[in-house]
């Protein structure tokens, strides 16, 4: 059935509901009026019948069917007063004169009366099937003393013949009731079916059906917004990438302490696709879209992807292309070299070639032994070595502190190291790159709590803020498509105090970069 049926039927139920109501209540108010009205004149005409002087003379002395007079009075009162049935009894209830001749010298019914008190009464008198509405009086000679009583009855009318006088109007209010039902029906059914577009129960059921499991199938976070900054839709991908509670659904934005960079990517316009955004130590894909609905914006979505393994695998990605240009390059190099000792060779000073490749080896040789004999965690060794070929090619002087010293760490430090050591040397090389006399250099300290890592440059230092370079999607270069770069200095900060420590940046003759990393948290972890 459709919704304007449904409506419909509703409605039209309601009003047969209220019909039987009013019917019910009408009936009853009948009754009520029927035995005050009638109730009044049987207990007037019962009163005139026993203070007729007639049966006060004769009453006292008269026997069922034995004289004609008190019939007669009795039945001109019942006459003049439209009553339904008269009786006259004596003191003792022997009725001797009745307009039903069966009840002559039997006991007068009085039901609850209190006319044997002395006392006028009026009420229901007989079985439910014989019910009548009847008037006791006492009848008094003329001492005052009681010698009889008068009855005038009335019949209770049927409940179809209430009914019957109650129709007409009962007829008007259904007819105005089913009128009006029907239009309002009709009315709010078109309403309903406007505010959802078009959609029966059904259809909005099996949409919002789809919805859910939709939004639950996806692997992407998918979070909706209204125009008021609340969230409306958050599946779990999106809570769990945005660390959101289960129950943030129509809360606010503010209310839910979400990081003031990420409220402004879920709330402000957004140009190109694809931005990326830092939560916590996740990168993450944001696609802002809004949403309008009849020409009234109704709010925004936003489509979430994590991008935290492929800005990992990009990561790996470009250290293996550096390695490729470093080797590249050495290649190139070392042809060279391979030609100068084939040309001494071809006008035979062989000398000359021993000394040209002793000193050949001697440089990189020395550069292995400078870097694995203070920093014995393999990884961190080997970024440094790869480090300075990269830096020798870019015109840049990469010296290790003679002070620098680390043992070998385990593998979850030795990554965290690697990764903010080669932020913080890449920044470093792009600070200083083109500059005359361009150095950058590195000082790695081993201490009991942890690892501390320093990395100035001769670079001209850090402008404004210095804070403000940790915050993500900061850059003085080109931010490439989609806002990919300003997130290696956001990322080393998180790794750093994730594990109790912290990376702070001050200028003294260039920038100087520090990080720490703690050791005695992880092995409390």
């Amino acid at each position: 059935m459709s919704l304007a049926g449904q409506y419909l039927v509703l409605q039209l139920l309601i009003v047969l509901a209220v019909l039987v109501a009013v019917a019910a209540i009408s009936l009853t108010q009948s009754a009520a009026t029927f035995e005050r009205i009638e109730g009044r004149r049987a207990l007037s005409a019962a009163e005139a019948l026993g203070a007729n002087p007639t049966v006060r003379a004769l009453l006292p002395a008269a026997e069922p069917r034995a004289g004609s007079a008190l019939p007669t009075v009795a039945e001109s009162v019942r006459t003049v007063s439209g009553s339904s049935h008269v009786a006259i009894a004596k003191i003792d209830r022997t009725v001797v004169a009745s307009s039903d001749p069966s009840l002559l010298g039997q006991p007068l019914e009085l039901g609850d009366s209190r006319v044997m008190e002395g006392r006028s009464w009026t009420g229901a008198v007989g079985g439910s099937g014989s019910q009548s509405l009847s008037a006791h009086v006492p009848v008094l000679d003329d001492s005052g003393t009681m010698i009889g009583i008068a009855s005038i009855s009335r019949h209770y009318p049927s409940v179809l013949e209430r009914l019957g006088d109650a129709a007409p109007n009962l007829l008007t209010y259904l007819g105005i009731a089913s009128v009006l039902g029907v239009a309002g029906s009709l009315l709010l059914a078109r309403r309903v079916k406007r505010q959802t577009l078009g959609m029966e129960p059904s259809e909005i059921t099996g949409l919002v059906e789809n919805r859910e499991a939709m939004l639950r199938g996806l692997k992407e976070g998918v979070v909706a917004l209204d125009p008021y900054q609340r969230v409306t839709v958050a599946n779990d991908s999106a809570r769990e990438l945005l660390g959101l509670p289960a129950d943030c659904v129509g809360k606010d934005l503010a209310a839910l302490a979400v990081d003031p960079a990420l409220k402004d990517v879920l709330t402000q316009e957004q140009v190109d696709p694809d931005r990326l955004v830092l939560v916590g130590e996740r990168l993450v894909v944001l696609n802002r879209v809004p949403i309008q609905s009849r020409g009234r914006d109704i709010g925004a979505v936003t489509t979430l992807r994590d991008r935290t393994e492929m800005s990992s695998l990009e990561r790996e990605l470009g250290a293996t292309r550096t390695a490729t240009d470093t080797l590249r390059a050495q290649a190139h190099e070392f042809a060279n070299q391979l030609h100068v000792i084939s040309g001494l060779i071809q006008i035979g000073e062989y000398d000359s070639v021993v000394q040209f490749v002793n000193g050949a080896t001697l440089d990189r040789t020395r550069l292995n032994d400078e870097v694995t004999s203070r920093i014995q965690d393999p990884a961190l060794a080997a970024l440094l070595i790869a480090k300075s070929s990269l830096a020798t090619e870019r015109g840049v002087s990469l010296q290790l502190d003679p002070e620098s010293g680390l043992k070998r760490v385990d593998d979850e430090l030795s990554r965290d190291l690697t990764t903010v050591v080669g932020n913080l040397v890449d920044n470093a090389f792009d600070a200083v790159t083109g500059l005359p006399e361009a150095e950058v250099r590195v000082l790695v300290e081993d201490t009991a709590d942890g690892v501390t890592v320093t990395v100035r440059d001769s670079g001209p230092g850090v402008a404004g803020d210095p804070g403000e370079i940790f915050q993500q999607g900061f850059t003085t270069k080109d931010p490439g498509p989609g806002g990919s770069r300003g997130f290696g200095l956001a990322l080393s900060r998180v790794v750093c105090r994730r594990s109790g420590g912290d990376l702070t940046v001050t200028n003294n003759n260039g920038a100087v970069f520090t990080a720490r990393l703690e050791r005695t948290r992880r092995m409390q972890q």
